[in-house]
């Protein structure tokens, strides 16, 4: 039997991905903060998560998503 080790780093990053896509980032940070995930360079992680954003793009998703809690 095979077991595939999971890079933590990783699969830490693919977790936070998949919190951002289905909530607000605020919450995502709440929760981070609270699960003291903290060890892991935020801004490094920031800038592989937003690396494709732009100011608009970034306006157009907040705009989407209030615009979808109405």
């Amino acid at each position: 039997m095979k077991i595939k080790v999971i890079n933590e780093q990783e699969n830490l990053q693919e977790v936070i991905e998949v919190l951002l896509t289905h909530l607000e980032p605020s919450k995502v940070m709440k929760f981070w903060a609270a699960c003291k995930l903290s060890e892991t360079d935020y801004l490094q992680l920031k800038e592989q998560l937003f690396a494709q954003e732009t100011v608009a793009s970034l306006y157009a998703k907040i705009k989407e998503y209030e615009d979808g809690d109405s």
